[in-house]
């Protein structure tokens, strides 16, 4: 885990349902749904503040969060691990 990171592995957490005025790397198919933290990446830009010029970028850990495909596409036996900074998500 990331010295200030918010989840640990094994975490379960919901990313936030928000469609945002302006670029995010949070993919539509994961906003709402809960998934579990699997890795802490450390902490790295935000693109978001990237995209609209905001310099310097914040900083936040990023995820790896596993989802259930049966839960985000309604079948599928396989598990999807989604990239995902902290601001994106909200704890269950």
């Amino acid at each position: 885990m990331s010295e200030n990171a918010a989840y640990a592995v094994g975490d379960q957490v919901r990313v936030r349902a928000v469609d945002p005025p302006h670029h995010t790397r949070a993919p539509r198919y994961v906003r709402g749904h809960r998934g579990e933290v699997v890795l802490a990446h450390g902490a790295w830009p935000l693109p978001d503040d990237r995209a609209r010029g905001i310099d310097p970028p914040r900083r936040e850990t990023v995820y790896a969060v596993r989802f259930a495909a049966r839960d985000l596409w309604g079948e599928g036996a396989h598990t999807v691990a989604v990239d995902l900074w902290e601001s994106y998500l909200e704890p269950c």
